[in-house]
């Protein structure tokens, strides 16, 4: 039985995570889920669609980023595949997508999963990027420390400065909301200072029991000197301090010089995940 979810209860929040968990035995990796966000929904729109036979949850599917560009990260039970859930799921999300504009979503999908891989193909989609997935689970390495360098939370003074910094970084219109994002119980925009001048610019999210660090950029007037490497550092330091026991990120498989940066630090590559661009019709 299919059900759209707005919110998510203590018990099937247990039951996902229990879905989770079956599903890492037999495949390995991981799935980004992003426990945080799931933890937290408001309960104001169906933003999960989860498939249940009886009182056991053999299918989920997450929306995430209405705000920006819709991206779905789900699972299928290992001994419930090829029963067409994972179809039926991506069936109901898709008019759900639509609502939010012509923006095609994206499918993310571990690249050792085949499976994935032709419900994406099925679905008129067409690999848009691909990105490496990294773990750090215990202290940042220890090396020079380089430039000194200080992080501080960003004001709304600050919103021009990172929406320059983001299009330099990632390239791509800017998100509205950045204003109403800067700072939340669970995320926080960072400025990146040296010398207390702002270079760059990082973002903290909590998710369950871990942290991940995204967008980061560092002004490229200001690359290639070690600021990136010491900012990131700082940025894991606190976050250890603070009882984070894994910090995650991602970054382009193209970004050869990003991943050298993040495996210096201690970050591990875990797994790669391909975003297949849905067709809406």
């Amino acid at each position: 039985m299919l059900e759209l979810a707005a919110g998510l209860p203590p018990r099937t929040l247990d039951a996902i995570a229990e879905l989770e968990q079956r599903v890492i035995e037999i495949d390995g990796g991981r799935l980004k889920l992003e426990w945080g966000r799931l933890r937290r929904r408001s309960g104001d729109r169906v933003e999960d669609l989860l498939w249940w036979e009886g009182d056991r949850l053999l299918g989920f599917l997450g929306i995430y980023g209405f705000e920006t560009l819709p991206e779905l990260a789900g699972m299928v039970a290992p001994d419930a595949r090829g029963r067409g859930i994972g179809s039926a799921l991506l069936d109901a999300a898709i008019p759900l997508c639509r609502e939010l504009g012509d923006r095609r979503p994206l499918l993310i999908v571990p690249r050792p999963s085949l499976a994935g891989k032709r419900l994406a193909l099925r679905r008129g989609g067409a690999l848009d990027h691909s990105e490496h997935a990294l773990v750090l689970a215990g202290d940042p390495t220890i090396g020079p420390r380089g430039p000194e360098i200080g992080l501080r939370r960003a004001t709304l003074a600050d919103v021009p400065l990172i929406s320059r910094l983001l299009g330099q970084g990632f390239g791509g219109p800017v998100s509205d909301d950045l204003a109403d994002r800067l700072d939340s119980p669970h995320e926080q925009t960072a400025i990146v200072e040296l010398n207390g001048s702002a270079v760059g610019t990082l973002r903290f999210r909590q998710d369950g029991d871990g942290a991940r660090i995204y967008a980061f950029v560092i002004d490229p007037a200001w690359q290639r000197r070690g600021i990136g490497r010491a900012a990131l550092r700082r940025a894991c330091e606190q976050l250890r301090a603070e009882g984070t026991d894994r910090i995650g990120l991602e970054v382009d498989v193209e970004n050869d010089r990003a991943l050298t940066l993040y495996t210096s630090i201690g970050f591990t590559p875990i797994l790669t995940e391909d975003y297949y661009a849905l067709a809406l019709s």
